[in-house]
């Protein structure tokens, strides 16, 4: 049944009190007598009011509620990846009596859309926001910590920011690629590609200066042939695959993706050319995608727990919300690798390929 539409004057009168009582029963205040408190509690219940959370903001009263909001430009119901993201903050602001108010924008620059998010902030819908798939500067972030919002972000850099308002969770991309490389160098290849991520994205340049500096420290060349342009999505890895194998460049032995969604998309491109993983080359991902102990070959791949993250992300956020005196938080989620089917050693012999 639907609450009736009754003010709270109205419920003063019917409650025989003023409304200053009714706002101080309402908010829980400690003054107010307990039969008075039971005769308000009693009119509130038979009518079914509820409170308006303008007046509750006006009142200094949070809303209880975080924003969630994924910058996706593709569809977010057939990644696995990004909805486990989302349930995790979900789930873990519901143990903390959060509700959770999610939105997807497709384009940043998209004027309108971005005015109407922020309006969800400037309005105090929300007492906090967490924002994932953004650019590693975003604009509409920045605006939103500048201007005192409580915002959390997924794969943020930027040396020198330190407002206390500013929550960060991050990869640990560095170690993630040395242990890649490593592994690969175990297994004897030399010759070794990557597809890169997204460069706008924090988690693009930083993976991808994680491999140069982890093909340094095993005294590998770095070929430029087989640094190929990609994304974040399956679709990505596809198209950097398919262009890479039209141009006829020779394959290095193995190569590392900048996810599992990339290397699904590659080793798909791969597969039309009859090129197989890990026979022809080794593949490694990097997440550990839900799928990727199910795909055809299994899939070796740094393993990221983004179900922690996402955890360590919503709390940090309702600390910042229920504590003014908290300060930037960053947390980086630890790397491991994961070895299944994907890649092959190799004899020393053919470790550098020929030809």
């Amino acid at each position: 049944m639907r609450k009736s539409e009754i003010s709270s004057a109205e419920i003063a009168r019917l409650a025989g009190v003023s409304r200053s009582t009714v706002s101080r029963v309402v908010n829980n205040y400690s003054n107010v007598p307990p039969d008075t408190r039971e005769k308000v509690m009693n009119v509130i219940r038979e009518h079914r009011y509820v409170p308006n959370l303008s007046a509750q903001v006006l009142a200094g009263k949070g809303t209880r509620t975080i924003g969630l909001f994924m910058i996706e430009p593709e569809q977010v119901s057939r990644d696995i990846l990004s909805n486990m993201m989302l349930v995790s903050v979900i789930e873990h602001a519901s143990l903390r009596e959060y509700c959770v108010l999610t939105s997807i924008i497709r384009d940043t620059s998209d004027e309108e859309a971005v005015r109407a998010l922020k309006d969800i902030f400037y309005q105090r819908r929300i007492d906090g926001g967490i924002f994932i798939g953004a650019a590693n500067e975003e604009p509409l972030i920045e605006e939103l910590i500048a201007e005192g919002y409580i915002v959390g972000v997924v794969d943020q850099r930027l040396p020198g920011r330190e407002e206390p308002n500013r929550v960060v969770v991050n990869f640990d991309n560095d170690y993630g690629m040395m242990l890649a490389v490593d592994f690969l160098h175990s297994l004897n290849h030399r010759e070794i590609g990557i597809v890169t991520g997204d460069m706008k994205r924090s988690s693009g340049p930083t993976k991808y200066a994680g491999f140069e500096e982890a093909m340094k420290l095993r005294d590998l060349p770095v070929n430029g042939d087989w640094v190929i342009p990609g994304g974040f999505h399956e679709s990505d890895g596809y198209e950097a695959m398919k262009s890479f194998l039209a141009s006829d460049k020779r394959l290095p032995t193995a190569i590392i993706m900048a996810n599992d969604s990339v290397a699904f998309g590659a080793i798909r491109a791969m597969r039309e050319r009859g090129i197989d993983v890990p026979w022809d080359i080794s593949v490694i991902g990097f997440d550990d995608h839900e799928l990727s102990s199910r795909f055809q070959p299994p899939l070796t791949t740094i393993k990221v727990d983004f179900g922690v993250m996402m955890r360590e992300l919503a709390e940090a956020v309702i600390v910042h919300i229920e504590d003014e005196e908290a300060g930037r938080f960053e947390y980086t989620v630890r790397s491991e690798l994961v070895v299944r089917e994907s890649c092959r050693k190799l004899q020393p012999w053919n470790a550098q390929r020929k030809g």
